[in-house]
């Protein structure tokens, strides 16, 4: 089987601020594919996020740009290995600076809580026990 990679890629409106941000919760940036104009965070060995400057964004689309900020133009949904770094890592980004617009929400086999970045990106961070999880969906 190949192993695929995701790039995530998302407008940033100050891209040294951003990486601040991010850097702050524990995320590292590689430095072969950061610049001026975008910045390669590294969520995991296959998945990363493209922070990109607006104009730099604008040059591979023709639509305009969503204001993360007043609209949702997509949830970015990581999982964690416990309710633990759910929490963790949602305490760190409100330090940082991010807005926790939402309580946490608990189902029992799925525990999950999210924070708004900088420019308004909803980060959803989702534990799942598989072991209590039912064997259909409700």
């Amino acid at each position: 089987m190949t192993h695929h990679h995701i790039f995530v890629n998302l407008p940033v409106k100050d891209l040294p601020r951003s990486m601040r941000f991010f850097a702050e919760l524990g995320y590292a940036f590689n430095p072969q594919f950061t610049n001026d104009a975008a910045a390669c965070m590294v969520i995991s060995e296959h998945i990363y996020a493209m922070l990109l400057t607006e104009p730099f964004f604008q040059g591979f689309t023709a639509k305009p740009i969503a204001d993360a900020t007043r609209s949702t133009e997509v949830l970015v949904c990581l999982s964690c290995q416990s309710r633990e770094e759910v929490d963790a890592l949602v305490a760190k980004a409100r330090a940082a600076g991010a807005a926790v617009p939402r309580q946490p929400q608990d189902h029992g086999f799925m525990y999950g809580h999210g924070f708004e970045d900088l420019d308004g990106h909803i980060w959803e961070l989702v534990y799942m026990d598989m072991a209590a999880a039912p064997e259909r969906p409700q």
